[in-house]
């Protein structure tokens, strides 16, 4: 990835497990984006948080530190969803066991999907396809796109932005 570009990003969870069935990790995710949204680091300009996977609209902006912002992201949120799951879940943490000689767990999957988007018709089909995601047959997570309280479907909807993170993709056009 390169800073400055606009990429459809997908991470999903190691073996394609519903962590995300669980509110909490999910707002762990949320605090992570807003807290790199809040140091300059990434623009999110789309999201949806699924039950074993996640995507993004989004752009790196600058470095953190000495590595590229999502790489950040993922350290971060699998740091602070292994403290919990040690603390309250710990017959969970087996699930994500690894035997890598870097770490022990791990939440993401490895090489996560990322397309850049250089066209606003491939950016657009993504953003729907982003909002649209928690209506697929296969997970029916609401009835309509606004309804899914995880997602920036709302944000494009009614422009209330419950997250204070959000850019909106056609300030780039």
């Amino acid at each position: 990835m390169l800073l400055e570009e606009v990429y459809f990003w997908t991470d999903t969870v190691k073996d394609w497990k519903k962590i995300f069935s669980v509110d909490k990790y999910k707002i762990v995710v949320i605090d992570t984006l807003r807290e790199l949204v809040n140091r300059k680091k990434i623009t999110v300009y789309a999201f949806v948080i699924m039950p074993n996977h996640l995507h993004l609209v989004w752009q790196m902006v600058e470095e953190n530190g000495k590595e590229m912002p999502h790489a950040s992201f993922n350290k971060f949120t699998s740091h602070q969803i292994f403290q919990d799951l040690k603390v309250h879940h710990p017959d969970i943490l087996p699930y994500f066991k690894v035997s890598d000689t870097e770490r022990n767990f791990r939440l993401w999957q490895r090489d996560p999907l990322a397309i850049l988007m250089d066209t606003q018709d491939k950016l657009e089909q993504k953003i729907d396809y982003i909002h649209l995601n928690p209506l697929q047959e296969r997970w029916l997570l609401c009835e309509k796109t606004e309804d899914y309280e995880w997602s920036s479907a709302r944000f494009y909807e009614t422009g209330i932005d419950n997250y204070d993170f959000l850019t909106d993709y056609r300030n780039l056009l």
